[in-house]
């Protein structure tokens, strides 16, 4: 029996993503710029699928952008809002927790002459509000935020600080990284004062390689990629049409039952937290007082006197997938900067775990989770103290 608790880093697609993408490589596989019927009927998927998310964010489907996913459109987002409005400003604000996708793009910046604030966050993962406002000022351009953050869960609430900082500073763009929220909430970001969101296909049960960025039809952008000027310039690029169409069948699916599906998340995220308290030397990360002040789908669990990595593996070898942070970054192995931001205790920082959960996660498979862990645990700690 596998069972696989690392959602937050990818999902298994629907059963009908997967028909439609087959589909569009077997049949309807003509270029979406061709004005032929096959090129005209591959147009008609990536259509389609920008009114499938449009509907959702009750937005319009030209404000729908799609690219290659979550890193593209945060690095569109970000670079293509800051060189738009170099005449304007060049301060930033972001989190001290954000993704690679989001600080690495900052950090690019900042090389090239812009400043960014790091605001800090609470031991709950939220950031700290009075500074966050406090860095607002007449130069700053963009503030770009997580919704949920990848690592521990928590959630940012993104529609009252936007209004805030557009109290403080009407211009301001606000971008939120939404690819650990899409799919999980209902997210209308005109209603909430989000410019630009971005969000990504494979963590909602769609294809790899394709993702979204929506841009509020008011914001000033510039693209960051060049070419034949595709969707009407702004990503250049023979459009990934099974991706797209995969993608738009994900986002239906998706929403067509979410408040059911999420209501079951939250069972299955409460009953593993009663169940894993019960093993000695275990701490569950950034749960607050009520737990659906959190993402849904995401726990942070740590277990004292053991590497993550050990029990990562040993896991594994019992056919449970789990994680140890951010998939992305696990090319940069190392201690978890969210970690230590939330206030994680130096000898835990090592040893925390990420299981993430999705609609097709079962509470038989967190009991065989949490009595593979009961078994695994004291025997590993045995080991590490030697």
């Amino acid at each position: 029996m596998e069972i696989y608790l690392d959602n937050a880093a990818t999902t298994r697609p629907y059963d009908s993503v997967r028909r439609i993408v087959s589909e569009t490589l077997d049949s309807d596989y003509g270029n979406p710029s061709s004005m032929h019927g096959m090129g005209v009927k591959a147009e008609r998927y990536v259509k389609e699928a920008a009114e499938i998310i449009a509907k959702n964010l009750k937005a319009e489907p030209k404000e729908i952008i799609f690219t290659s996913g979550g890193t593209e459109s945060n690095n569109l987002a970000i670079i293509g809002t800051a060189l738009a409005l170099k005449r304007k400003g060049n301060h930033i604000i972001t989190t001290v927790i954000e993704h690679p996708s989001v600080h690495n793009p900052l950090l690019f910046l900042e090389e090239n002459g812009y400043r960014v604030s790091y605001i800090p966050v609470d031991s709950l993962g939220r950031i700290k509000e009075e500074e966050l406002l406090e860095a607002v000022c007449e130069d700053t351009i963009l503030v770009s935020l997580m919704y949920v953050n990848n690592e521990v869960g928590s959630v940012l609430q993104l529609s009252e600080l936007s209004r805030k900082i557009k109290e403080k500073n009407p211009s301001v763009y606000i971008h939120a990284d939404a690819i650990q929220a899409f799919g999980k909430y209902r997210i209308y970001p005109a209603r909430e004062g989000i410019d630009l969101l971005s969000a990504s296909g494979h963590k909602i049960h769609g294809p790899k390689g394709v993702g979204f960025l929506y841009v509020n039809s008011k914001v000033k952008i510039k693209p960051v990629l060049f070419g034949g000027g595709q969707q009407k310039g702004m990503r250049s690029g023979t459009e990934n049409v099974p991706g797209i169409a995969g993608l738009g069948q994900a986002v239906k699916e998706c929403f067509s039952d979410l408040e059911e599906r999420i209501r079951k998340l939250y069972e299955i995220k409460e009953y593993f937290i009663s169940q894993v308290g019960e093993i000695e030397g275990t701490s569950v990360n950034c749960i607050g007082e009520n737990i659906k002040d959190t993402a849904p789908h995401i726990l942070s669990v740590s277990f004292e006197g053991i590497k993550s990595e050990v029990l990562l593996h040993a896991l594994e070898d019992k056919g449970v997938y789990v994680s140890a942070g951010s998939a992305c970054a696990s090319n940069h192995p190392g201690l978890s900067g969210t970690l230590k931001a939330v206030g994680i205790q130096k000898d835990l920082l090592d040893s925390t775990l990420r299981f993430s959960f999705s609609g097709f996660t079962t509470r038989e498979e967190i009991t065989r989770t949490v009595e593979i862990l009961k078994e695994l645990v004291p025997v590993l700690r045995k080991y590490s103290r030697r």
